[in-house]
């Protein structure tokens, strides 16, 4: 196969990818509806609303920092997270728990709902051990920011269906 031909073979798979709607990971084209968005949250400082923020920002968003100023406004009405024990040992020490991560959110544009509250969640299990307790903290930490920015890509994701 000389140059030519592979130089063709290869861009004909190029538009190809781009044809389809191929898309990079992780980067979703956001409508001019949510270009400029505010984020609201009672924590601005929280896991999540963080994630949210850098998605946004990492897909092209100029955040606001007023209302009056944005295109839209996301707003984190409540985010909750809780942790339940799912097994224990023969000595009544926990094994294993469960951790859910949720939040409800809206979008709006000026008075027109764009999205409606909606509750997402993510849920994790992670097993544990009281000989290990600094690592399985550890791990739960890990594990509760692995949620948020899964939490953040599906709103992130809604946001790019409007």
């Amino acid at each position: 196969m000389n140059r030519a031909a592979a130089w063709l073979l290869a861009l004909s798979a190029a538009l190809l990818q781009a044809a389809c709607g191929f898309h990079l990971q992780g980067h979703t084209a956001l409508p001019a509806a949510v270009k400029t968005p505010y984020v609201e949250a009672q924590d601005r400082q929280s896991i999540f609303t963080q994630s949210l923020r850098h998605a946004l920002l990492s897909n092209g968003a100029q955040l606001a920092n007023a209302k009056d100023q944005s295109s839209a406004v996301v707003r984190i009405i409540k985010e909750n997270y809780k942790k339940r024990v799912l097994s224990v040992s023969a000595t009544n020490q926990p094994n294993e728990y469960e951790i859910t991560y949720t939040i409800t959110f809206a979008v709006t544009a000026g008075d027109k709902d764009l999205l409606p509250a909606e509750d997402i969640s993510a849920i994790r299990t992670y097993s544990f051990d009281e000989r290990l307790l600094l690592a399985k903290g550890h791990e739960e930490d890990l594990l509760r920011a692995d949620m948020a920015r899964d939490l953040a890509d599906r709103v992130m994701r809604r946001l790019a269906s409007l």
